[in-house]
């Protein structure tokens, strides 16, 4: 029994990083804006649940059968679900065979461990409900009811239709068990919970040194960047059904999406739409929005950074979509003498390769790396453009009488906030 729960968490333990990476992005975003940080332990604490969340699924579907079995007929009985209560007390005077000591009712009665596991199941989640996500225990209850109905009805619609038939047994009592053990779970983290620290204690802790954190202005920028080479093409497009045929028309259609999104757009409404998500604000030196030469500056320095970078890595996605097949071909019967041979007979384009690859990479790398050891964490585009972010109350600080999106008076509280010269951040 025990490697038929094994078998899903190693599953789970597959999943997840492929889980992980997709979540990244929205989680985050998520985070920074209803807390205005993403503290490691919140991160650790988030990353546990998401987990769970998968080994807990994982331990209701699998294993799956074999496209080859005919679940209809090898799972025929399960095609009748159990839906009287109390019913496991049957089944556990049944494995018990009529006798009534310890061994035979608990210690080795399979009813008996699988209704500990299904106990079990749901027991962390009331744990993360009361910790994390800071819910009351009939919050709680209705959501471990709901998670447990969730489960049961994946089993009994046969994997939401994938399978003809259900492949496990629909049952009632584990509906009823699950649940109970969401309940206790949110019960047993009140003892254990007040030996850690709250995560909004860790938040304000990790507020109080940097109010805007290096991790949400990056995540800033790297949305920017989507957005802004998502709608590229559009323009493009655009400009080419306008009749725009030459190289330098072109360049200026580009120029013109980058002056409209990182100059004009932050000018207008106080930050890109990046920023905007990460609920960021950029201000001069005197608090006020930036005139636009100081932000045509600011994000000119940036391009100088980090356009290399970006047209190397796309440079590579065109050729690796291009010829991937002939790639492939290469590199299996790639050989050292071959590179060799490469080097020696054209020296100067492989040279030039290099370290136009190089120097694409070590720029960006630079800049950051000079805003992680800045004193009062500025980039070399902020020192230089006098324009720097300030961040908005997180939206779980928010009271339900204020407005959906901060005016010009809640900026300037939030520029109060961060008004040490050591907390401004680029």
């Amino acid at each position: 029994m025990v490697n038929a729960y094994l078998l899903p968490i190693r599953t789970a333990a597959l999943l997840f990083p492929l889980l992980a990476m997709l979540l990244f992005v929205p989680t985050a975003i998520v985070l920074y804006r209803r807390h205005g940080v993403l503290t490691g332990w919140r991160g650790l604490s988030f990353a546990t649940f998401l987990y769970y969340c998968l080994a807990a699924f994982c331990l209701v579907i699998v294993p799956l059968p074999s496209r080859q079995v005919d679940v209809c007929v090898r799972y025929a009985a399960f095609g009748h679900p159990q839906l009287a209560p109390g019913n496991t007390f049957s089944d556990i005077w049944q494995e018990a065979k009529g006798s009534v000591s310890l061994n035979a009712l608990v210690l080795h009665n399979s009813a008996v461990l699988e209704t500990g596991f299904n106990l079990l199941l749901l027991l962390p989640l009331g744990m993360y409900l009361r910790y994390h996500f800071r819910r009351g225990f009939w919050t709680t209850a209705a959501i471990g009811l709901g998670v447990a109905c969730f489960f049961e009805f994946t089993q009994l619609t046969g994997l939401w239709g994938i399978y003809p038939c259900p492949y496990r047994l629909f049952d009632v009592d584990d509906i009823i068990v699950n649940s109970l053990g969401c309940a206790a779970g949110w019960a047993v983290a009140g003892p254990i919970t007040r030996w850690l620290p709250t995560l909004d204690s860790i938040d304000v802790r990790a507020l109080a040194r940097v109010p805007v954190p290096f991790g949400r202005r990056l995540l800033a920028l790297l949305l920017d960047a989507m957005g802004f080479s998502f709608c590229l093409p559009f323009a493009a497009g655009l400009w080419h059904l306008l009749g725009g045929t030459t190289l330098s028309s072109a360049f200026l259609v580009g120029l013109l999406v980058f002056l409209v999104w990182f100059v004009l757009a932050p000018w207008a409404t106080g930050a890109t739409v990046g920023k905007h998500i990460l609920r960021l604000r950029l201000v001069d030196k005197d608090d006020r929005r930036p005139a636009p030469w100081r932000l045509l500056l600011r994000e000119a320095l940036l391009a100088i950074a980090f356009v290399p970078v970006t047209f190397v890595a796309m440079l590579a996605v065109i050729v690796v979509a291009v010829s991937a097949e002939r790639l492939v071909a290469a590199m299996q019967d790639l050989r050292l003498e071959t590179l060799v041979g490469i080097v020696e007979d054209r020296p100067g384009e492989v040279a030039f390769a290099a370290f136009a690859v190089l120097i694409s990479v070590a720029i960006p790398l630079g800049f950051l790396l000079f805003a992680r050891l800045h004193n009062r964490h500025l980039g070399l585009h902020e020192l230089a453009s006098g324009v720097r972010n300030v961040a908005l109350p997180p939206t779980r600080a928010a009271t339900p009488s204020a407005p959906a999106e901060p005016d010009r008076a809640e900026l300037a509280g939030a520029v109060a906030v961060s008004s040490n010269p050591s907390d401004a951040s680029p």
